[in-house]
């Protein structure tokens, strides 16, 4: 009997205990809050380090763009370059075009001296015809030192980017089109045509 009352006894304070003890009702609250707050700062981060991402995005895009831009310009650079150099070239190449052209028309001038008959002039004449000739080469060396090249193609067939046809001919032995005589020679300055060739050309 005694040892009942006692476990009775104790029973009852441990439900004086439970009662009086006060249970932490913020604890449960604050780890939510917490949770919260560290969620938030999560998503800041998150969003902060997007928007740092888009922004080098955005910088490495631009940077490419700028590399493209340079390349180009630099391209460009290099065919004007190369452009103008080519111009300067050919503007030195044939500077003196209009001089030679002028001295074409004293080597065909010499050319009609020179095709004299040496068997119809007296010996004074044809000691100064021989000057002529000397001359004439002379001067058709110095023409060839600076690119001067005759157009003589008889016997090839005509073409009209270096030759213009002034007469023709029927010769049955050569094909048709062909260059039969060069009535008036033509020239090339460093590949040029400067004056196409007059020519007599066969015609069937």
């Amino acid at each position: 009997m005694e040892q009942e009352e006692k476990n009775k006894k104790e029973d009852v304070k441990v439900e004086m205990l439970e009662e009086e003890t006060p249970i932490p009702g913020g604890v449960s609250e604050d780890k939510k809050q917490k949770k919260e707050k560290k969620n938030k700062k999560d998503n800041k981060l998150k969003e902060e380090n997007e928007k740092l991402l888009e922004q080098l995005q955005q910088l490495q895009a631009d940077n490419q763009s700028l590399i493209d831009k340079v390349k180009l310009t630099q391209a460009e650079l290099v065919n004007y370059r190369k452009r103008k150099d080519d111009e300067t070239a050919n503007m030195l190449k044939f500077a003196n075009q209009g001089l030679i052209t002028e001295l074409i028309n004293v080597v065909d001038n010499f050319e009609r001296a020179i095709k004299l008959d040496d068997n119809d002039l007296t010996d004074e004449l044809s000691k100064f015809l021989d000057g002529f000739k000397m001359m004439y080469a002379n001067l058709m060396e110095i023409l060839k030192k600076f690119g001067v090249e005759e157009i003589s193609r008889v016997g090839e067939v005509f073409d009209p980017n270096q030759e213009q046809a002034l007469m023709t001919d029927c010769v049955d032995e050569m094909d048709d089109d062909v260059v039969i005589e060069v009535l008036l020679k033509g020239y090339k300055l460093n590949g040029r045509v400067i004056r196409p060739a007059s020519v007599k050309v066969n015609s069937k």
